[in-house]
């Protein structure tokens, strides 16, 4: 089904009317769409909204171009001659560019008018709850989704304004080689640009305020950021950054710890701290969709204070993460198209910092499950008890479950080598509300790290093994031979 090119004259009454083409809003539509639903999709800047264009994507390949420098450098222990590697950072620049471009047809325009989507390329407003106009398009719609996404957030700092600087934004256009980049944001974006751009070569001091990877389990990341400093980050948490400038050709941080004053000195600035939902000139207030500390208020279906409205994704707050936008798209399908009971699992999300190694978590950490008044029973696997974690050389890294007293699996986190991938199997465990030792029971194939999964499993039937009810049982059976 081909959508016609709307006439700017005409009034549109499309069933759903979707602001925001970054990949919550897109799931929508064209899950929408392939159901035979009329759909509008507005989209005032990029398809693809941040993640394909300056967030998950080139971020991920910028990544994967430090890490065959990294490799290069670092291949000595295998038998193989190391070397420094040469960096032509207009070419790492035209990989990064390479995979947007390959990824971008399946966000187009093209696709989405193919699929049967009306694509209106102008910003979006609403003039009153149930009208939404875009440049000279006046939108009618039965339902309503928001999903604009966010922006990087940028901290008052004092000379911050008067001073060139990154956001994730604008770093992957960078075609210039960085001699020091100075990253104010010790989160997981200013952590995986600070050892992407180590890596390819530049000096990285990262200024953190508070603690680093701080809504992480501290027992894991204390070992990504063991490595990252190693890899010579200067990695600095607990920091107040009073004032920056630009003298004699340098970017100056002024920054104290404590009582403590000192200036830190680069090249060139990344700010990374933190995320600012997209809410503004929506007219949100004339729709009456209410909003508090800076992001739409929902509820947990994702319904605003409209209730012809579905907000969905960053412009939400909460959870920031692309997965987290079509976990909430689904939602919206369910609700809005099928009228199904629908509710996001909060506690199902996990997330993942691309980090070498990587930190990945699902569900409660340790911490949390004790906020909750919950003693939680903790397991902990080790890498270097993985054959093929030695072989590779990555023995860094540690898998860690929170069960509750009856087994009940709260939460996993891993840091390591591929927890990415890892963590997944922990995903659907907590999606099925499984217990431990459920997962003892399925054959790992060898060597592969997916054994740690298992392996500490496993540890639970060791731990009932010291239970004296479990012992006196094994005794019992013991006397019938």
């Amino acid at each position: 089904m081909l959508a016609r090119t709307p006439d700017p004259s005409a009034v549109l009454t499309p069933d759903l009317c979707v602001i925001g083409a970054g990949s919550g809003g897109l799931s929508v539509a064209a899950a929408s769409a392939s159901l035979g639903v009329s759909v509008v999709l507005v989209e005032k800047h990029r398809m693809g909204g941040d993640c394909l264009n300056s967030g998950c994507v080139p971020s991920k390949a910028l990544i994967a171009a430090g890490r065959r420098a990294h490799t290069m450098r670092t291949s000595a222990p295998f038998g193989i001659a190391s070397h420094a590697p040469v960096v032509d950072p207009h070419a790492v620049h035209d990989h990064v560019h390479g995979v947007i471009a390959a990824i971008a047809p399946n966000d187009s325009v093209e696709r989405f008018t193919k699929l049967g989507v009306t694509v209106i390329q102008a910003p979006a407003r609403f003039t009153d709850p149930r009208t939404v106009t875009a440049g000279t398009h006046i939108i009618k719609a039965r339902r309503f989704v928001v999903a604009t996404g966010s922006r990087a957030a940028i901290p008052p700092i004092p000379g911050l304004d008067d001073t060139p600087y990154f956001t994730n934004e604008t770093i992957f256009e960078n075609t210039d080689a960085i001699g020091h980049l100075l990253v104010i944001g010790g989160g997981p974006i200013g952590l995986e640009m600070a050892q992407a751009h180590r890596r390819l070569g530049a000096k990285v001091t990262v200024l953190e305020g508070a603690r680093a990877l701080a809504k992480d389990d501290p027992e894991l990341t204390a070992i990504a950021l063991t490595a990252l400093r190693a890899e010579g980050i200067d990695l600095r948490e607990g920091v107040k950054v009073e004032r920056v400038e630009r003298r004699n050709g340098a970017i100056i941080a002024t920054i104290s710890i404590g009582e403590r004053r000192e200036t830190v000195p680069g090249t060139h600035l990344l700010i990374a701290a933190g995320r600012r939902a997209n809410i503004e000139d929506l007219g949100l207030d004339v729709a009456g969709i209410a909003t508090a500390k800076g992001a739409i208020v929902v509820d947990a279906g994702l319904l605003t204070s409209n209730r012809r409205v579905f907000a969905i994704g960053d412009v939400i707050g909460g959870l920031q993460f692309t997965h987290m936008a079509n976990h909430h798209a689904g939602i919206v399908i369910r609700r809005a198209l099928f009228r199904l009971p629908a509710r996001v699992a909060a506690d199902q999300v996990p997330w993942v910092t691309f980090t070498d190694p990587e930190v990945a978590q699902v569900g409660l950490t340790e911490a949390a499950a004790n906020a909750r008044g919950i003693t939680p029973t903790v397991y902990r696997w080790p890498f270097a008890e993985n054959d093929r974690a030695q072989a590779e050389r990555t023995t860094d890294g540690l898998i860690k479950v929170v069960c509750d007293s009856r087994g009940r699996i709260l939460g996993a986190g891993i840091v390591g080598a591929h927890a990415g991938e890892l963590i997944q199997v922990w995903c659907l465990a907590l999606s099925q509300h499984l217990k431990i030792g459920a997962m003892t029971g399925y054959i790992a194939p060898y060597p592969t790290l997916g054994e740690i999964s298992r392996r500490v499993a496993v540890t639970s039937l060791a731990a009932k093994a010291t239970n004296r009810h479990v012992r006196r049982l094994l005794a019992f059976l013991r006397g019938f031979g």
